[in-house]
């Protein structure tokens, strides 16, 4: 489970970089909405598009925005469901 995610958002990233000269600023993709879009994608993939695209920028060589994305991905699904502190 470790590290897929971080991976398939470099591999989203170059690819958006490559054809659309975009990348997703993650910092700004609300993390909740985005692992419960990824959690439907498989059957319907719109609400996860719709939250990358709005998400999007032309700061394709901004290193900040690349590295605080894969940052954040480490932060993502590690909380514990049942603790209410």
């Amino acid at each position: 489970m470790e590290g897929n995610g971080r991976s398939m958002r470099i591999w989203l990233d170059m690819i958006l970089k490559t054809r659309l000269k975009k990348v997703v600023n993650w910092q700004f993709v609300d993390m909740i909405l985005y692992l419960q879009a990824m959690e439907r994608s498989p059957v319907n993939d719109l609400e996860l598009r719709m939250l990358l695209v709005a998400n999007l920028t032309d700061e394709i060589n901004n290193r900040e925005i690349i590295f605080r994305g894969i940052e954040q991905s480490y932060h993502e699904g590690y909380r514990k469901d049942n603790d209410e502190s």
